[in-house]
């Protein structure tokens, strides 16, 4: 187990790593500029912005720079004063005296808002969308899971139809389509929730909804002919042999191994939701991270590009490694070995 965890720490530096000089490099490839605006900046003022943010440099010097002020950590005494350009996303009070702090994780300054770092911009609006995915991811489960399995078990009847109809329709309309239409029916005509905003429980139930019912759609017929394969196997005939009730059959012995594929896919679903989700924060109102996510690629506003992508690689790795862990609760014939 301690080797599988070395080797776990290892892949993921090893993505994000790769993922850091991919994105790195390529966005530098893409035509344009943080600084380029239709009316185009007197070439001394774009020269001093470009020196001010090390963007003269070699796109390899960049980069080397970047990820200095990244990885390595720095150690700071006196008094420590903010700055957008030296804004660190960990910082521990180190017992020296002096007040010697610990900093690590400079993701560098916004280009297209210059009174804010990235640091700034992850801390504000981060929890917003990791709230918002939660929450969605909850309503994806509870709506898809019960829903496929039900539908499993009463293959080829109305309820089947119904549900995988249901999913259809999930499937089917999108996000800006439907947070439209719940805001018209739920908050317009009945009145019963808030239209937009962000702040209150009654604020979380409408966007959360809107964003994981397609999800529960995707889960649900996953889960369905996951669970109908399972069912289709020897053991489970042996078990329904031995006498055992219908529903210890499906809950002790079929659900496990159904689930493995739909824990496959849950894993970079939840990364994907939590890290910000651009069409219903923008239907809704919500201050949220997938604004950022979005409006920093068309303003090439590289710094943010990078650490918006860089927390979305670091879930997508972390939520892999936690379905891993997963897999071993669902099927004990999986083990990891050192």
């Amino acid at each position: 187990m301690a080797q599988y965890f070395g080797r776990s720490l290892i892949g993921l530096m090893v993505v994000l790593l790769v993922v850091s000089i991919i994105t790195f490099f390529l966005m530098h490839q893409v035509p344009g500029g943080p600084f380029a605006r239709e009316k185009k900046l007197p070439q001394h003022v774009l020269d001093n912005l470009n020196a001010k943010y090390n963007l003269d440099a070699p796109v390899w010097r960049q980069y080397l720079d970047y990820m200095g002020d990244l990885v390595v950590p720095k150690i700071t005494t006196g008094e420590y004063k903010f700055s957008v350009t030296d804004d660190h996303l960990i910082n521990i009070d180190l017992p020296f005296g002096d007040n010697t702090t610990l900093r690590w994780m400079n993701f560098g300054p916004s280009y297209t808002d210059r009174t804010r770092s990235v640091n700034g911009i992850i801390e504000d609006h981060f929890p917003i969308s990791f709230q918002l995915g939660l929450a969605a991811m909850a309503v994806a489960t509870v709506i898809g899971i019960p829903l496929g399995t039900f539908a499993a078990l009463r293959k080829n009847t109305t309820f089947d139809y119904f549900s995988m109809s249901v999913a259809i329709l999930g499937v089917s309309v999108p996000a800006i389509v439907l947070g439209p239409l719940l805001q018209y029916v739920v908050a317009v005509e009945l009145n019963w929730l808030p239209t937009t905003g962000w702040g209150s429980l009654e604020q979380l139930i409408m966007p959360a909804f809107a964003l994981g019912f397609a999800q529960s759609a995707l889960i649900a017929r996953l889960t369905r002919a996951s669970l109908l394969q399972v069912l289709n196997e020897d053991y489970i005939r042996t078990a329904r042999a031995k006498g055992l009730h219908n529903r210890q059959v499906v809950w002790l012995h079929a659900m496990k191994n159904a689930m493995i594929p739909v824990v496959t896919i849950m894993g970079p679903l939840l990364a994907a939701l939590i890290t910000g989700t651009f069409v219903i924060e923008k239907v809704f109102g919500l201050p949220g991270l997938g604004h950022y996510f979005v409006v920093s690629i068309n303003q090439r506003d590289y710094a943010t590009i990078m650490g918006t992508t860089l927390l979305f690689a670091f879930f997508i790795v972390v939520a892999n490694f936690i379905v891993d862990l997963t897999y071993v609760w669902l099927d004990p014939r999986i083990r990891f070995t050192d």
